[in-house]
């Protein structure tokens, strides 16, 4: 195996997991975020939610 080809592989893997990582932890929150606020019951966070889960077709009543 090349050396050259085996470093780039590395980087490029690297690479791959530093971007992976946030995008993770963003569907994470927005996950959270569209089935936390969704079924929560107290009015304050559900109105406040209320037109962002409509646009993403978030079914709340």
């Amino acid at each position: 195996m090349n050396t050259k080809t085996t470093h780039i592989e590395k980087i490029w893997s690297r690479q791959l997991a530093q971007r992976v990582a946030p995008a993770m932890a963003a569907m994470l929150l927005g996950v959270f975020l569209v089935t936390g606020i969704g079924f929560a019951h107290p009015d304050t966070i559900h109105n406040a939610a209320h037109d962002s889960r409509h646009s993403f077709a978030f079914p709340c009543h």
